[in-house]
């Protein structure tokens, strides 16, 4: 189709033909660009965690806890502890301690959410 399009004609058409075919690809780019996830500081193109750490992490010693569901970068959910000496750590989410550990982050979470609400409400 684009060779048939863009190739070489007549030289009152030629020039009609290639701001067709720039504007053609011009189109397409835009379309594929759009297409595309954003790509930031936190986007990824794989899994992040590559060892996991099933060992329990001492409460005193975890900073954050970041939770990255599965998505198109990672078919598993992955769990990173920031830890107090500035390490970051994957815990297994497997692991029956980091499934505690989530559920306690997730419920502390949905607290937060319903305070602000009920803080709007008022």
């Amino acid at each position: 189709f684009f060779d048939r399009l863009c190739s070489r004609t007549q030289p009152a058409t030629q020039q009609i033909k290639m701001k067709l075919c720039v504007l053609l690809a011009l189109g397409t780019l835009t379309v594929l660009v759009h297409g595309m996830p954003p790509i930031n500081r936190d986007f990824n193109t794989h899994c992040r965690c590559l060892q996991f750490e099933s060992r329990m992490i001492p409460p005193q010693s975890l900073k954050s806890i970041k939770l990255v569901p599965e998505g198109p970068h990672c078919t598993e959910t992955e769990v990173i502890a920031s830890l107090t000496s500035g390490a970051d750590v994957c815990l297994n989410p497997e692991s029956p301690w980091v499934k505690k550990l989530v559920q306690f982050v997730l419920e502390k979470q949905l607290q937060k959410k319903k305070a602000a609400a009920a803080e709007k409400r008022a």
